[in-house]
């Protein structure tokens, strides 16, 4: 019996005594709340259904609380239900009942975990998105680790995600991108406005290379060439970081198509034809304002040119137009008034705020042994993907930048990531995993297949901690897709292999029988209890990306 089993069993009660009472069943919530106590000592489960609905229901908390320990001791499925404090009730679980949550894991085997939740919506999800001027620096990683898992976890609730990417190929950063690959291949200084790195002098020998007279070009052409072949070769060295650390796109959408197809000036043709538009200064304002936006926006410069707010608008009602339900934008820490303006958009578009959602990563800071890295190889004084990946591998990597809140910023200690010890979050999980391998192997040499489990039998507090972690999971992932917070799948793990080690460790819960022992009921009941745990390691290593290796 998993927690949401155990919450529609509480509702089905709650609702039966209600009714043999007399007092109307509509006071119930469609979910009741069932959380596992602080204290183990309390019960397997807790709820505060009495004390949330009894006044409602004409009685008191805790004379309500008393109707549905009475009513829940006599469910098969329910050792004790005891009232604590005001209406709490403490519900202990039939040891046959926690059994059931192995059977429904092995059953399900990778689909555990899932549900339709979120069936026929269709979610444009847009992250990373860096510049292509230079490297992925760590910013950008962070989000192609959460948002690479994020959309895992989102499709894992039947959402139809569409992972996209915003090619920033138009803009005065293009502008310097170019001038800067120029003064390379002639020699010249970097501007002032340029980048450097040695992944620019790269770049513009390559172009040399492929174009042996491209310096001697006319200035306009020689621009041009650098721009083209730059922007395209940056690129390409991004989206190949990008794969190798395992997130890759379903859509690449060049910005500058907006401008080539005219859908920017079609955006503003509109908003201009509907007043929403107004003249000042010599410029077009949008009056976001109104909508939300901490102030208004220009759309279109004083020198005819379009401001970057107008390819925005464009850019979201063509995400809309493909038919997405809601566009979730993963954006850097300096992008917070980017929130008020993409929802504003929306707004003046005619579309609902709400089919807008801004998520805002915080910093990342390298460490070493406690102190800050900050010089890389290629790019300067800007630590990339590539380096964080070098120093510690793509798994650790992944795993460092999704196991906390976006909303905070993380320190990455080096020394830390690459230990092979309990310290190492991704291997303490990734370890976790390896050693229910290592049973499954070592099982195949006893005959478990001629014995039949009790699932009963598993009544030790290591056991019951463990089953009851398992049930956790589908839970887990539901919150971590309704908040956007993959991070609650890597802290999920993390406690069900402390809960696992805490088993294993147990010399009396042996799995495998001692010398010439034949396999009991028990071995063979904890053995199913190793192999679902296995399975939702693994299951939930897969929506972060990280691999659940067999041996370590």
């Amino acid at each position: 019996m998993t927690p949401a089993d155990l919450a529609d069993l509480l509702r089905a009660t709650a609702a039966k005594v209600l009714v043999e009472r007399g007092l109307d069943p509509a006071v119930l919530p469609d979910e009741v709340t069932v959380e596992r106590p602080r204290n183990p000592e309390h019960g397997d489960y807790a709820t505060n259904v009495a004390m949330k609905v009894a006044k409602k229901a004409g009685t008191n908390p805790r004379e309500l609380a008393t109707w549905l320990a009475e009513a829940l001791d006599a469910a098969d499925e329910v050792s004790s239900a005891e009232v604590a404090g005001p209406g709490f009730l403490n519900i202990r679980l039939a040891a046959s009942a926690q059994g059931a949550i192995l059977e429904q894991v092995l059953a399900a085997g990778t689909a555990y975990g899932t549900s339709e939740a979120l069936k026929g919506t269709r979610i444009n999800l847009e992250f990373v998105s860096a510049n292509p001027t230079g490297p992925v620096h760590l910013g950008g990683t962070r989000w192609a680790s959460v948002g690479d898992a994020l959309g895992r976890i989102l499709a894992a609730q039947g959402a139809d995600v569409v992972r996209e990417y915003y090619f920033n190929d138009h803009g005065a950063q293009i502008d310097r991108f170019a001038r800067s690959l120029v003064a390379a291949a002639t020699g010249a200084p970097t501007p002032d406005d340029g980048y450097a790195g040695a992944y620019i002098g790269e770049i513009a020998g390559t172009i040399v290379a492929a174009h042996p007279d491209a310096v001697a070009l006319p200035e306009d052409e020689r621009l041009e060439l650098f721009r083209a072949e730059g922007v395209e070769l940056m690129f390409a060295q991004i989206r190949q970081s990008l794969h190798e650390f395992g997130t890759d796109f379903d859509v690449y959408f060049n910005e500058s198509s907006l401008f080539q197809s005219g859908a920017v000036d079609a955006a503003v043709a509109k908003l201009k034809n509907s007043g929403d538009l107004y003249e000042k200064d010599g410029a077009w304002w949008i009056a976001s304002s109104e909508y939300g936006d901490d102030q208004d926006r220009v759309v279109i410069k004083s020198d005819g040119k379009p401001a970057y707010v107008a390819g925005d608008i464009a850019y979201f009602q063509d995400k809309r137009a493909r038919g997405f339900d809601l566009c979730i934008y993963m954006l850097g820490a300096d992008h917070h008034g980017y929130i008020g303006r993409l929802k504003a958009i929306a707004s003046v578009s005619g579309d609902d705020p709400a089919t807008v959602e801004v998520l805002i990563g915080q910093m990342v800071n390298l460490l070493k042994d406690g102190v800050a890295v900050k010089m890389s190889k290629r790019a300067g004084t800007v630590v990339t993907l590539d380096d964080l990946v070098e120093a510690i591998g793509v798994d650790a990597s992944r795993y460092s930048l999704v196991r906390s809140s976006v909303n905070s910023s993380i320190d990455i200690d080096l020394s830390i990531w690459t230990s092979q010890s309990n310290e190492n979050p991704v291997y303490y999980v990734q370890y976790a995993h390896a050693r229910t391998a290592s049973i499954a192997r070592n099982a195949a040499e006893f005959e478990y297949d001629k014995v039949t489990p009790d699932l009963a039998l598993l009544a030790s507090d290591e056991e019951g901690e463990l089953i009851r972690t398992l049930g956790e999971y589908p839970r887990v992932v539901s919150s971590a897709a309704v908040l956007r917070e993959p991070h609650r799948v890597a802290r999920y793990l993390e406690e069900l292999a402390g809960a696992y080690h805490r088993f294993q460790t147990n010399k009396n819960l042996r799995v495998l029988p001692l010398g010439d022992e034949p396999v009991s009921p028990t071995n063979a009941a904890r053995l199913v209890l190793v192999n679902a745990t296995r399975q939702v390691l693994a299951n939930g290593l897969a929506l972060l990306g990280v691999s659940a290796p067999e041996r370590m």
